[in-house]
């Protein structure tokens, strides 16, 4: 990811690019493993909400379902529609990516930039990483993609959720959302090592125990459980837009820093 200025939010031209950048790992024959990781300071401040490239009203070629384009439709009929491709749909299919996939993770992983980590096989975090997922604080139950019962466990997730505090890499490792932690200048070493040895494994094999684990998931009801939370979702951005001055509760970027940094110091 690669928008260091704007800590890596995501609009709509980095994720169609991240979408371009995985179809050409996934159809490189010499890519083994994938590792994910953010220009600058942070992996990933979550999804743009206030920078100058914001580009929610463009249309890009759809490519993880059928909805129509979101452009030029109002209300939920355009949310969902969007939402349904560039959240939940990329998701959901880089998840099921056949190649082994690391997110490489400093500094922040907020609410969007959680997706992207969670849709990894496995997390490698610097020691100044934090994780948040502070959107319940616009009335919303958690990001499109909630995998947060699967990632933390379901009293794990409320508090996350309930609080919209931030955890620190070392609180992630110990929740099991985090495989490993390490200091930030050594991140990009060892991510390459640990990506490297994955490497040397027969890529069928790889390619089905990670299958193997993505079904037991969705077994133990995660594909099901982020259906219904998606509709939650978009239930809670009708209400506000119904309610209030617009879907997102009247927050932007700025009075989200302010209020997660407020959470913190409480």
């Amino acid at each position: 990811m690669n928008r260091p200025r704007y800590r890596n939010a995501q609009n709509s031209a980095m994720t169609y690019a991240l979408d371009d950048a995985f179809y050409r790992a996934a159809d490189d024959n010499e890519v083994a493993v994938i590792v994910l990781r953010g220009a600058g300071e942070h992996f990933c401040a979550g999804h743009d909400i206030g920078t100058p490239e914001r580009d929610i009203d463009r249309s890009f070629p759809r490519r993880a379902g059928l909805w129509w384009d979101h452009v030029g439709r109002s209300g939920a009929e355009s949310r969902f529609a969007r939402e349904s491709e560039v959240y939940l749909g990329m998701c959901r299919r880089w998840r099921d990516l056949p190649k082994p996939t690391i997110a490489s993770v400093h500094g922040a992983c907020i609410a969007g930039g959680l997706m992207l980590a969670w849709v990894c096989d496995l997390i490698i975090a610097a020691d100044d990483a934090f994780f948040a997922d502070p959107v319940l604080r616009m009335g919303i139950p958690g990001v499109e993609y909630f995998a947060h019962p699967w990632a933390l466990g379901a009293r794990q997730a409320k508090e996350f959720l309930f609080l919209g505090e931030r955890i620190d890499a070392h609180r992630a490792y110990q929740l099991g959302m985090v495989n490993r932690v390490v200091a930030r200048e050594d991140l990009e070493a060892f991510t390459l090592d640990i990506a490297t040895r994955i490497a040397s494994m027969p890529p069928l094999g790889l390619a089905l125990a990670k299958r193997a684990v993505n079904q037991a998931e969705d077994l133990m009801g995660l594909r099901d459980g982020m259906d219904a939370a998606f509709g939650l979702h978009h239930l809670a951005h009708a209400h506000n837009a119904e309610v209030g001055q617009d879907s997102l509760a009247g927050h932007d970027a700025r009075s989200m820093r302010a209020a997660s940094r407020e959470a913190d110091a409480g």
